[in-house]
């Protein structure tokens, strides 16, 4: 097995484990999950969903998506800031591309890699990311996904 063959095997397991958490969000629009990994360890998650001490309702009587709830990535790299983990020169995987908000926030965190499975409409973001050099990766989940031994 070739390292990119490995190397993908290894980014279809983390997305799937991002699917996984965010299918634990409260969330009814969209359910976001976000995984923080450095040196193959996984040193942060997240989901998207009200903060802490909210109600776990993310949107309004009309089915907007109230302001205040927090982004997958956003719950995941506040996690990381308040561990005594680092994530400089970690990866992040999540299940839908970042916004440009959370993207200023992926590179303050000094994330170098993104791995994504599903492209948010807006690309503001991830034009953002690679503008300051980090690496990119659109990655549909492979539900069956199958390596070559």
């Amino acid at each position: 097995m070739t390292r990119e063959d490995k190397q993908e095997k290894y980014d279809q397991a983390y997305l799937r484990m991002a699917a996984e958490w965010g299918k634990l969000s409260y969330c009814k629009r969209k359910q976001v999950g976000a995984i923080v990994v450095k040196d193959r360890m996984i040193i942060s998650d997240g989901y998207n969903g009200t903060p802490s001490g909210f109600e776990n309702f993310c949107e309004d009587e009309e089915g907007y998506t109230k302001w205040y709830v927090l982004h997958a990535e956003a719950n995941a790299l506040s996690k990381v800031a308040a561990s005594t983990q680092s994530s400089q020169g970690a990866t992040l995987y999540i299940t839908l591309s970042p916004c440009k908000e959370c993207s200023k926030l992926i590179h303050q965190a000094g994330i170098k890699r993104v791995v994504y499975a599903k492209a948010y409409r807006d690309t503001t973001g991830i034009d953002f990311l690679s503008k300051a050099g980090v690496t990119i990766s659109h990655m549909p989940i492979e539900e069956n996904f199958q390596s070559t031994k």
